[in-house]
């Protein structure tokens, strides 16, 4: 077993596109920053991130890209987000309100569907907001 698979995976969106467009602004340095829903980590009983932890992001096929670590972990309330937090997670938010509606977008229909418990997202949902860093990176 080599140091990556020993690591907690880092995975960002779904695999495929959304994926690896992801993965590659984190390799860009535009994307330090991922949010989840505090649901999700709850309906799956799993523990949050801790700042300081190495995960290893994965990429659309499963293979080990980089080792991340993680900064910090915040929770905040979904109507709490700033444009602060949307320029973080790379994506080409121009502001809160973009990152919001893109977000929820995708809760709906890649998250809320597989929570056992139903949950609806409106100001006070909360999310799990991790910054993050690459640590290190095969090649490099």
């Amino acid at each position: 077993m080599n140091e990556s698979e020993k690591l907690k995976p880092f995975e960002l969106g779904s695999p495929g596109p959304m994926r690896d467009q992801l993965v590659s602004a984190v390799l860009a340095g535009k994307k330090v920053a991922t949010s989840a829903l505090l649901a999700q980590y709850e309906d799956e009983q799993e523990p949050l991130p801790v700042a300081g932890e190495l995960c290893a992001m994965i990429g659309s096929r499963g293979e080990f890209i980089a080792t991340v670590e993680i900064v910090d972990v915040s929770i905040m309330k979904l109507g709490d987000a700033d444009d602060r937090l949307a320029h973080e997670e790379g994506e080409g938010f121009e502001s809160a309100a973009d990152w919001r509606l893109a977000h929820e977008a995708f809760w709906r229909r890649d998250v809320l569907p597989e929570l056992r418990q139903p949950l609806v997202l409106d100001a006070d949902t909360e999310v799990v907001v991790e910054r993050f860093r690459v640590a290190d990176r095969p090649g490099r």
